[in-house]
């Protein structure tokens, strides 16, 4: 699966998640590159990645740092086991 995000930096905050079959790979990246372009024209700073998955829950993961607080993040005790 491929997995679309779009990451507010500044707010540590996820704005948006969507999942993409693996078949949909072109779209997934067409998709990417129309978001990218529209904060570009609008000047709006965003973090936008495509990334690929076994599942969400690998992306929690492996990616954590997307759903995680900054909290969270310095808490050692709440990292996932391997």
């Amino acid at each position: 699966m491929f997995f679309l995000i779009q990451y507010n930096r500044e707010l540590g905050e996820l704005e948006k998640l969507i999942s993409f079959p693996d078949y949909q790979r072109h779209k997934a990246e067409d998709v990417r590159l129309e978001l990218e372009m529209e904060h570009k024209r609008r000047g709006i700073e965003r973090e936008v990645v495509l990334l690929e998955a076994l599942d969400e829950a690998a992306l929690r993961r492996t990616h954590r740092r997307y759903f995680a607080n900054l909290a969270e993040l310095a808490d050692p005790s709440s990292r996932s086991p391997r």
